[in-house]
């Protein structure tokens, strides 16, 4: 009762091809891939809006410019 073995793939595998199509499954890779793509960034950005807006407002404040900075992209030379 364990893990799936490699016959039990292959009959779910055949199901999905029976269901859907051999056509509609690549269809469907890619818009899950979007999908993951899509929720992964509006995590950013909520988890970036619960940062406390304390962080920059410090930094600037005592002139430290490194408190609250990124890196710059890679390849990118700072001169």
């Amino acid at each position: 009762m364990g893990a799936l073995s490699p016959t039990h793939w292959l009959i779910v595998l055949a199901v999905l091809v029976l269901l859907f199509g051999a056509k509609k499954l690549p269809e469907m890779a890619r818009s899950v891939g979007r999908s993951s793509r899509i929720l992964k960034s509006e995590m950013r950005v909520l988890r970036d809006d619960d940062r406390p807006a304390g962080i920059e407002a410090d930094a600037a404040r005592t002139g430290d410019a490194t408190a609250g900075a990124t890196a710059p992209p890679a390849g990118e030379h700072r001169g």
